[in-house]
């Protein structure tokens, strides 16, 4: 080999990433600590980027369509309706579901009486034959009055030591709410600087790397941005509707808490998937309190609603704007679960349509 400058200085590079590599592996307890303590420095700054970019989706709309002809007030207006459109639905949200649970824990309280008798005299009748599981069910002696009040009397007994750790969880809230804060606040500067933000990464991106590197980062950002935004978008309009479906046809047919299960599997649906099942078990399980035959007529609502939802629906409101075949969906939502729970389902599927349509622009390259 010639060792002229340019060699050497690839020599040189092997050589300091196999050190560094090698340091690294040899000190990985060390490395996670700092990289942790790193983490909890930007971790603030992350969520305002998240706030920015959740916020940016109905400011960039408010702006094009209602303030596009109110030059420098177009943005302070759209960012403030933005917000206040933000804070409208999480107090409608409280004002509906805080008094329906409250509703919904009493008719349990109530419910239970009645239901778990019945619960026990039904397993006794279907276990006839077997005299010792008939046996075990009579022993069992349920007593939901008693059972509330021991967690009434498990938390007064408990007071004592809770106010021990009093001060802990009230520095805890405080170191949450000062985090969110922090966050809050840079997400506000982005949106407001966002095109002067933009300028100056591209001008750095120039100044460290050539034009054909800045334009695959600049078409990968793109790409993202506009994945990320149309699943966000589709994913809250699809659990609106769905949310409204079971609302009005629940109230239709009577069943007990449409309301509060409406508002629920809207929530749940935003989780891929998944979301809608969790909605149907909760809700199945709070309709089965007080009367089983209306839960069974509930699920068999569910089904018809996922039904016409996943073929209907779905496949309008939200298309093809994630681009990411079923079997991909399944991988990042089991991915994203398992790393970093149900935010990570939300990240996971436009993150790996955005990897999926990536990698099909290289093979299509390469044929």
């Amino acid at each position: 080999m010639d060792l002229n400058k340019d060699n050497v200085k690839k020599i040189l590079g092997i050589i300091t990433f196999t050190l560094v590599l090698l340091a690294v592996l040899m000190n990985m307890g060390a490395v996670g600590a700092y990289l942790g303590f790193l983490w909890g420095i930007l971790f603030p700054f992350v969520m305002g980027g998240a706030i920015a970019f959740i916020l940016n989706i109905p400011m960039t709309a408010i702006e094009k369509k209602l303030f596009s002809k109110n030059g420098k007030l177009a943005r302070p207006l759209s960012l403030v309706l933005s917000i206040l459109l933000v804070l409208a639905i999480v107090a409608v949200v409280f004002v509906v579901v805080i008094p329906q649970l409250g509703k919904t824990f009493d008719s349990i309280s109530a419910g239970m009486v009645v239901f778990l008798p019945k619960l026990q005299a039904w397993l006794e009748d279907i276990f006839g034959d077997w005299e010792e599981i008939v046996n075990f069910i009579e022993s069992m002696e349920f007593n939901w009055q008693g059972m509330l009040e021991g967690v009434k009397d498990f938390a007064l007994s408990g007071a004592g030591s809770v106010f021990s750790y009093t001060m802990s969880a009230t520095m805890m809230v405080i170191n949450g709410v000062m985090t969110f804060f922090i966050a809050f606040v840079f997400g506000i500067y982005i949106l407001i600087q966002k095109e002067n933000l933009g300028r100056q990464f591209m001008k750095v991106a120039h100044a460290f790397f050539p034009q054909k590197a800045v334009d695959k980062i600049s078409h990968v950002c793109s790409l993202s941005h506009r994945t990320f935004s149309k699943f966000i978008t589709g994913q809250c309009m699809e659990a609106l509707i769905l949310g409204a479906m079971f609302f009005v046809s629940m109230s239709v047919l009577r069943l007990p808490y449409a309301l509060l299960i409406g508002v629920l599997i809207a929530f749940t649906a935003l989780i891929p998937m998944v979301g809608a099942f969790i909605g149907c078990m909760v809700g199945a399980f709070l309709i089965l309190m007080l009367n089983p035959m209306q839960a069974l007529i509930f699920i068999i609502l569910f089904l018809v609603l996922q039904q016409i939802e996943g073929n209907l629906i779905y496949p309008h409101v939200v298309g093809n704007s994630v681009g990411l075949p079923s079997i991909w969906v399944l991988f990042a939502v089991t991915v994203g679960g398992k790393l970093m729970g149900i935010a990570g389902m939300l990240i996971f599927i436009p993150l790996m349509s955005v990897l999926y349509a990536l990698f099909r622009e290289w093979v299509n390259t390469k044929v």
